[in-house]
């Protein structure tokens, strides 16, 4: 009995801790998203749905590619292509698309 409770306390602290692992992840995209030139409700919808659906690889070059000067979103989309994921280019294209549309809204 106290293993299976000690079980229980262990996956409800994994699940507490994945879930502010998601927060941190949103939080940081949504910052690199505003310095790079984003609203910031714009950069907090796109920021739920990237920190959901890419790595943290991904995200950590999408920073990279960010930091570099003011683009525009051409010359951004031309960088991510060069960079080679399609992932990355489709997750933050299509968030982009369904924030701007208003299909979805930033979680708050």
């Amino acid at each position: 009995m106290v293993k299976r409770a000690a079980t229980v306390s262990a996956f409800a602290a994994i699940l507490v801790l994945s879930g502010c692992v998601q927060d941190i992840k949103a939080s940081r995209v949504k910052s690199a998203l505003m310095d790079g030139g984003l609203s910031e409700s714009l950069a907090g919808c796109m920021a739920q749905r990237m920190a959901g659906k890419l790595t943290i690889h991904q995200l950590k070059e999408l920073q990279r590619l960010n930091a570099a000067p003011r683009r525009t979103i051409a010359e951004f989309v031309a960088a991510l292509r060069k960079n080679g994921d399609a992932d990355a280019i489709e997750v933050t294209l299509s968030s982009a698309a369904l924030c701007k549309t208003g299909w979805i809204s930033e979680k708050k």
